[in-house]
């Protein structure tokens, strides 16, 4: 019969000195929550949950809680280097032309962003064989280099379709980068791209998660961005992933419904200096991020275009969220319409307000979102605020044909948003994601009539949630309170 070792018993701690680790751990713990700044109601929600479950607090703490991530250091002594003249260029062109610029675009440039430039075309992709042929033809055009970086890189058809483009540019001796974030991109392992590897062609992970707990980190801090740049002239950006879920030739009639743009022109340099940036950081150099040649074969010379758009990237590096911001400002700033496509609404509540004070405004607000996601949780925190926005006098339809991933924005007849980021909490606040606001009417006009035609396979919301079965109703509050980590 077993019995105990009572010396054993005798050397641990009294339950009172448990009690005071107990408490001391919760304390310090509390005291890293509080210098994040979160909000009163977040940080209140993890500081009971590690008074209630210590170790277990800390650990899904660990995991999921932290958001902020230090690239600033990396950003303003490596970054700032390799960008040499041409980003003191961009400084000068900002300081000379702000003041004529729109108040939007005037934001986006105190939130980091570089100013607007001019493309020559922009075209949109709502289905995605479209925007891969469109892509294929210019990753066969590529000469100088190709950059891809992806959220979701899928070893599928899709993935192997996109995967031999770019190991032939590599053959051709154009250089080839291909950075996938390492939660979205799993499955993508070496004997996949070697092909590519063996080609020439570099490849890397963006925050790679088990390097990231090791070193304390999280599964947040993503790169959600989706940017493609060839020779610095052709970029792509929007919702759409590297994935059959994107393509009917694979998926048949269920592939999700996106918006992508192709962009080509000066606008394409924004696209590239965030990639840039992302790759630094993903390979974690010292020096500068260009190899031996310079600036100008990343961002050549273009010729003026017709079309005005303004890179914005948003991440957890910055002080604050620039989605966030320029979605809450071009909301508040709104006359005549708000039109938003998203697929996970989850919003914080500074852009709640801005859509309640619009539609009570008069500003004709439409919200188009799917009828089901790919996320009950989300689905049903979703729902939680939909009666506010109704009862202000906001519309809303659910697209229900199939999944719906677009992520664009439209504000009165001059200002249209496509850009990788949900609204929600994520997007705003966690991930790394990118937006390319289009500023003038033709290119605002087709973002319209897209939004338009997804409206004819739409059904409008009349229902309230106010008025659902109570364990419905229930579920909805409970989901509703993860908000902080959807």
């Amino acid at each position: 019969m077993w019995t105990p070792d009572l010396a054993l018993l005798d050397a641990l701690p009294s339950p009172g000195v448990l009690g005071v680790l107990e408490a001391a751990w919760v304390v310090a713990a509390s005291c890293w929550i509080l210098l994040e700044r979160r909000s009163p109601t977040a940080t209140l929600a993890w500081i009971l949950a590690l008074a209630a479950m210590p170790v277990v607090g800390v650990a899904v703490y660990l995991v999921v809680g932290p958001r902020r991530l230090d690239r600033k250091k990396l950003r303003l002594n490596v970054l700032k280097r390799a960008r040499g003249a041409y980003l003191e260029a961009w400084d000068r062109a900002t300081a000379r032309d702000l003041s004529s610029m729109g108040q939007l675009a005037r934001l986006a440039i105190r939130l980091q962003a570089p100013p607007p430039e001019t493309a020559r075309s922009v075209v949109l992709f709502s289905e995605g064989d479209d925007h891969f042929e469109a892509l294929e033809r210019d990753l066969a055009a590529a000469r100088h280099h190709v950059h891809v970086e992806m959220y979701i890189f899928e070893r599928d058809r899709t993935g192997a379709r996109v995967l031999a483009a770019l190991a032939a540019a590599a053959r051709r001796g154009v250089q080839v980068r291909l950075l996938v974030d390492d939660a979205g991109s799993p499955r993508l392992g070496a004997a996949l791209l070697a092909p590519l590897r063996e080609a020439g062609g570099e490849v890397e992970r963006f925050n790679p998660m088990l390097v990231s707990r090791l070193r304390g980190g999280s599964a947040n801090f993503r790169t959600h961005r989706k940017i493609v740049v060839c020779d610095g002239r052709v970029g792509f950006t929007g919702g759409m992933n590297v994935s059959d879920d994107q393509s009917a030739a694979a998926v048949g009639r269920s592939a999700w419904r996106d918006t992508t743009v192709r962009i080509e022109g000066a606008a394409v340099h924004g696209l590239q200096l965030t990639f840039l940036e992302d790759w630094a950081f993903a390979t974690g150099k010292t020096g500068s991020p260009l190899p031996a040649g310079g600036l100008r074969p990343y961002f050549p010379d273009e010729p003026p275009g017709s079309h005005e758009v303004q890179i914005v990237p948003s991440g957890p590096d910055q002080d604050t969220s620039a989605v966030g911001q320029l979605h809450v400002a071009a909301i508040g700033g709104a006359r005549e319409r708000v039109w938003i496509t998203t697929p996970y609404f989850v919003p914080d509540e500074a852009l709640l307000a801005a859509l309640t004070s619009a539609a009570l405004r008069g500003v004709d607000v439409r919200l188009l979102l799917p009828r089901r996601t790919d996320s009950r949780v989300v689905d049903a925190a979703s729902r939680t605020y939909h009666d506010a926005l109704l009862a202000a006098g906001a519309r809303i339809w659910l697209y229900g044909p199939r999944m719906l991933h677009a992520k664009t924005c439209l504000v009165d007849q001059d200002v249209g948003m496509i850009g990788t980021a949900n609204l929600d909490n994520r997007s705003l606040r966690l991930n790394f994601e990118v937006t390319a606001v289009l500023y003038g009417a033709p290119a605002v006009q087709a973002l319209a009539d897209l939004f338009e035609r997804d409206l004819e396979v739409a059904r409008p919301k009349t229902t309230r949630e106010a008025d659902a079965p109570f364990l419905s109703r229930l579920g909805a509050s409970a989901a509703r309170l993860l908000a902080p980590q959807l």
